[in-house]
């Protein structure tokens, strides 16, 4: 199938390539999404405690143990060292309403794309990286762990759960967003950092109190995909709408155009609003754009 379509292992891993120019961290350019403690409380990596000896000159004074100065009579720093490694959760939606496309990539494609660029770029910077891959019927939770063989069984699941989508037989379920995001819950307990990849389907007041508690104790990162015909799509005489086996008819005219266009943008300021009240980034990734060229539009392009 086209590329477009659905997403293959082969592609997943030929995105390591493109995985560079972009950071997670705190510490980002002017004009990042996550420049500035106002808009993001990113923890980044913890310092641990390492050792402490005299202090030289040229050391930052804000280092000095004034307590083991005065004790020892000397001048003492506290040197502290990066911790190498964190855990990174990604939440990977693949339900039935991902699967749609306009453009260059369905949802679920442009889901999978983005899952995958941000696991890459964890690995190579030290980092442990799992994920959550759910649809309406089933969940799988791929615990975070380094290396490329950890990321290989998340991509096997991201494209299981990707063709389970085209196959013809759409599954259905209990499954809702709001599970991943308790499953993600229970996973990622402290100082993870948490990317939930979702179109926002059926998202209501409990998906802002889940995306809260595990804001408590974790970074988190909301990517709402979406595809441009949900911002406009003109109507004509006779067409037709279907989701998920209803069906609707289209009312033609520049008003339902406009109505329909101010309803996606009203959905997508609302949860901008609450995200940004818990201090939580949330970036919109198209679908009819390159995925890359999106984060490093939004994330800031580092080396």
């Amino acid at each position: 199938m086209s590329a477009r379509i659905t997403i293959d292992l082969d592609h997943l891993l030929l995105l390591k390539a493109e995985a560079r120019g972009f950071s997670f961290q705190p510490r980002q350019p002017v004009g990042s999404l996550l420049a500035g403690r106002h808009q993001s409380r990113l923890r980044g990596r913890g310092l641990a405690f390492e050792e402490l000896r005299h202090y030289h000159a040229g050391d930052d004074i804000r280092t000095i143990d004034w307590r083991a100065t005065a004790r020892l009579r000397s001048p003492h720093v506290r040197v502290f060292a990066e911790e190498r490694e964190r855990p990174v959760l990604l939440v990977i939606d693949q339900r039935s309403p991902m699967f749609f496309g306009s453009r260059r990539a369905m949802k679920s494609v442009t889901a999978a794309e983005l899952a995958a660029l941000a696991a890459w770029r964890v690995l190579d910077v030290g980092d442990r990286v799992g994920g959550i891959v759910f649809n309406e019927s089933e969940m799988v939770t791929v615990r975070p762990n380094r290396g490329p063989t950890q990321a290989l069984r998340l991509f096997h699941e991201i494209e299981r759960f990707n063709h389970r989508l085209a196959a013809g037989d759409p599954p259905e379920g209990p499954v809702t967003l709001n599970a991943a995001l308790e499953a993600a819950v229970q996973q990622a307990k402290h100082d993870h950092l948490v990317l939930v990849i979702t179109d926002l389907d059926d998202a209501d007041g409990t998906t802002g109190e889940l995306i809260s508690r595990i804001g408590a104790h974790n970074d988190v990162f909301v990517a709402a995909v979406y595809d441009p015909m949900g911002i406009q799509l003109a109507g004509g005489s006779g067409m037709r709408a279907t989701d998920r086996g209803r069906s609707w008819d289209i009312p033609a005219g520049s008003g339902f155009e406009k109505a329909f266009r101010r309803a996606f943008e009203g959905v997508l300021e609302h949860w901008r609003t609450i995200f940004r009240d818990l201090r939580i980034p949330l970036f919109p990734v198209s679908t009819a754009i390159s995925v890359i060229d999106q984060i490093h539009e939004l994330l800031g392009a580092r080396t």
